[in-house]
């Protein structure tokens, strides 16, 4: 279980391919804190480190993971966002994310507003996936607040310190995102369609 907030970036060093299964190594500034068999959300996906050997750390995505995210899509020296499982001892700052990314979304246009960024996003619409106005959305991992929201599309307002501290910086027009929808809004949708 994670909260959404950014604690690091990592940088992709080694792809390699096994299978249907693709390895990557990362190198962190949080790797020294990092153990075998913890969970790390990368762009908001939930995975198992494998490997650590000194400043660098392997994680392991399966077929499943690479078709429902932008993961297949890294190459050597991408910035990733990085952010340990929550504690449950201390404040959640964000809102409560899974690490399940529900499906790929696509930057449609970024306006800067003198002081922040404004993104808008598109996503694939034969999916039950829904947004509302100033309702949560975790867009590559970070935890953020809906504006603009319509069917298959919504916007969200980036501050200066998110756009610095996660590789919302990188992202431009046409770039692929991971998506993962409140918990909330995704069982109250379901339900919905149920009783359809």
């Amino acid at each position: 279980m994670f909260t959404g907030i950014i604690e690091a970036f990592g940088k992709v060093v080694d792809l390699k391919n096994d299978q249907e299964n693709l390895h990557l190594s990362l190198e962190s500034s949080l790797t020294q804190e990092l153990k075998i068999d913890q969970s790390l959300a990368h762009n908001g996906v939930c995975l198992t480190v494998v490997d650590i050997n000194d400043h660098r750390y392997t994680v392991t995505a399966i077929q499943e993971t690479l078709e429902k995210t932008n993961l297949g899509s890294l190459k050597n020296d991408d910035l990733i966002n990085l952010e340990r499982a929550m504690m449950m001892n201390s404040r959640l700052d964000g809102h409560i994310v899974q690490g399940h990314v529900d499906q790929i979304g696509f930057c449609k246009g970024v306006d800067f507003k003198e002081g922040s960024w404004v993104f808008d996003f598109e996503y694939e619409k034969n999916t039950n996936n829904i947004t509302i106005e100033k309702g949560s959305i975790c867009v590559n991992g970070v935890s953020l607040t809906v504006i603009n929201s319509r069917l298959h599309q919504f916007s969200v307002a980036i501050i200066p310190y998110t756009y610095e501290h996660t590789n919302f910086h990188l992202i431009q027009k046409g770039d692929a995102v991971n998506l993962e929808f409140d918990m909330i809004g995704k069982y109250i949708s379901k339900l919905h369609r149920l009783q359809v």
